[in-house]
């Protein structure tokens, strides 16, 4: 027998999940704002930190590396574990409060740091958040849409996310010629967009606790197949999927600005917003790994670009291209792991996908790094496109599911 208010929620539901703004659903909505202002004040101080670092503390460049593969690593593993006890839990809304609460707390502590030390607690600290947040609020969102419309959730949630990383960095342009420099004073800002989307959490609805199955034993043997399979292949791919960071070296190379770096930054992520609901939306239409292999051979083909690029025009085209693989990858490789999993286990898909993801970088940077001073930065490149290829085939042996549980 069915309950009204179980038919009630779906008859809504199912309402939001039509017409042009399908899986774009009050949770949806709700989750995307929050990662909206979170990301605001993340992407505001992406590109000060170094500088922070360097320039105000006195940090040599390896200190630099060290704060941020311990920062990443924490996130990566946090993922994980943070995924495996919101599905034995039920809860999902307690570990995004957290989470984005660590976040903000953690960038006034910047702020007044006399030494490095500080400033690798609050990174870690902030990483921290961000590890017990990602799977849990995944996981939330996939609870939040029929499965016919989850790549076009994902793809909505990340365009709200992504639009974030268009502002922040434009408002620390601003920010930075108003405060004259004063990098401090900019990381104390950034705590207000932070808090405003914590509390916004509050807003958010738990939802499916019904699917939820404590008793799960869950291990890797227990894992599908197909799921391992997919590991794998974006394993392959993520080995050679260096930071972003080594893009804007190249942007400086060729002659930008550090204003116009960050200039090019927000346009690439504009185009991945812009994208993302668009490729979400095909990946409900036909199998997501297809959206996914296009998205690395336009990967491939962008690195490949980077490689050879000596002009400006170059550099403004090959980001702009760069935002069509992160809108066709991102949020439709979160919804294809959880198609491959049973829905008691969503979360802890999505943190096996995000830690496999974060520690095979921490390799990437390592081989990108010693590439781009040993052989040359065309080297780097050639490395990223060439496990975009390899990532690729090994998706083609990937079975999926129709998108209808």
């Amino acid at each position: 027998m069915i309950d009204s208010g179980d038919h009630i929620k779906n008859t809504v539901l199912d309402s939001y999940c039509s017409g042009p703004f399908k899986g774009l659903t009050p949770n949806v909505i709700k989750l995307g704002v929050v990662s909206f202002f979170a990301d605001v004040s993340s992407e505001m101080l992406y590109p000060l930190t170094p500088i922070f670092l360097t320039a105000v503390l006195g940090a040599p460049v390896s200190v630099v590396g060290i704060i941020e593969g311990a920062a990443e690593a924490t996130a990566s593993l946090m993922k994980t574990v943070s995924g495996r006890i919101s599905d034995k839990s039920g809860k999902r809304r307690p570990f995004i409060f957290a989470g984005y609460s660590l976040s903000a707390i953690a960038k006034p502590l910047i702020a007044i740091a006399s030494g490095w030390a500080l400033v690798l607690l609050a990174r870690v600290a902030d990483r921290f958040g961000k590890g017990l947040r990602t799977s849990p609020r995944d996981a939330l969102l996939a609870d939040s849409v029929d499965a016919t419309a989850r790549g076009r959730a994902f793809g909505w949630h990340r365009a709200f996310d992504t639009m974030g990383a268009v502002v922040g960095p434009l408002l620390a342009i601003i920010l930075i010629s108003i405060a004259k420099d004063n990098l401090r004073l900019v990381f104390l800002i950034a705590f207000i967009p932070a808090a405003i989307g914590t509390l916004l959490v509050f807003l958010v609805k738990e939802r499916c606790k019904k699917n939820i199955a404590p008793e799960t034993r869950l291990d890797w043997k227990s894992l599908s197949p197909n799921f391992k399979h997919y590991i794998f292949a974006w394993g392959a791919f993520s080995i050679a999927n260096s930071s972003d960071v080594f893009l804007i070296l190249k942007a400086k190379h060729v002659g930008f600005s550090t204003t116009l770096v960050i200039v090019a930054y927000a346009f690439y992520n504009l185009l991945y917003a812009v994208a993302s609901p668009f490729l979400g939306h095909l990946s409900d239409k036909i199998e997501r790994k297809n959206v996914m292999m296009l998205g690395l051979v336009v990967f491939a083909i962008v690195y490949a670009g980077f490689a050879v690029a000596t002009e400006s025009w170059h550099i403004w085209a090959l980001f702009g291209v760069y935002g069509l693989y992160m809108a066709a990858t991102e949020g439709v490789g979160k919804a294809l792991a959880v198609d491959l999993v049973a829905p008691e286990n969503r979360a802890t898909a999505i943190g096996v996908l995000g830690t496999t993801t974060g520690l095979a970088a921490l390799v990437a940077n390592s081989v990108a790094g010693t590439l781009w001073s040993i052989v040359g930065p065309w080297a780097t490149f050639c490395y990223g496109a060439a496990g975009a290829i390899a990532g690729c085939m090994m998706l083609i042996g990937v079975k999926e599911r129709p998108h209808c549980s």
